[in-house]
């Protein structure tokens, strides 16, 4: 209830079922997101012989007691060395990049950097702060050294220069803080 709860699959495929009848195959690459509102039942298991690796967040909504929804989409290749807005909390935004709507002004972006690239990561809401989670590689991140499965939250900052020292795949989750 009163949740936007984003499912984003890096190996395997997860298999996701719940109240509103939706029952869907999430493979790797493709990035689900539920607005649990006035309430919904879910569950997400691995129904393959091969492993499964996915994150979940879940982040309090902007508004409470809307209609439950599901939406997923895949996000096919890669694009390296460039910003991927997957989830979005601007309406307007989500039109143009293609991303995935939630209710919040929160944003989830993906970035894979060859060795020695850089990006800067400019944040799309002034009150919100980040937290950036390496999900494979190296990385510089505002200066802090960080590998596999490895985070930073930043505050206060407009944007963050994020740095590959070896070949690196990278989640950004900018969400309000409150």
């Amino acid at each position: 209830r009163d949740m936007e709860i984003i499912t984003i699959v890096t190996d395997g495929r997860v298999t996701h079922g719940d109240s509103m009848g939706n029952t869907y195959s999430v493979p790797a690459g493709d990035v689900q997101v539920m607005s649990a509102g006035t309430g919904m039942v879910h569950s997400e298991y691995n129904n393959e012989d091969s492993t499964l690796k996915l994150f979940q967040i879940w982040i309090t909504p902007r508004t409470k007691g809307l209609a439950p929804r599901y939406e997923q989409k895949s996000f096919g290749g890669v694009k390296k060395s460039k910003i991927e807005l997957l989830v979005s909390g601007n309406e307007a935004e989500e039109v143009e990049s293609g991303a995935l709507l939630i209710n919040q002004d929160a944003y989830v972006s993906r970035i894979v950097l060859e060795e020695g690239r850089e990006v800067e990561y400019a944040l799309k809401h002034p009150l919100n702060g980040i937290y950036v989670f390496v999900v494979m590689g190296k990385a510089r991140v505002a200066g802090t050294d960080l590998t596999d499965r490895d985070a930073l939250g930043i505050i206060d900052a407009k944007e963050v220069l994020i740095s590959a020292t070896t070949p690196a795949e990278v989640l950004i989750f900018e969400v309000p803080m409150m």
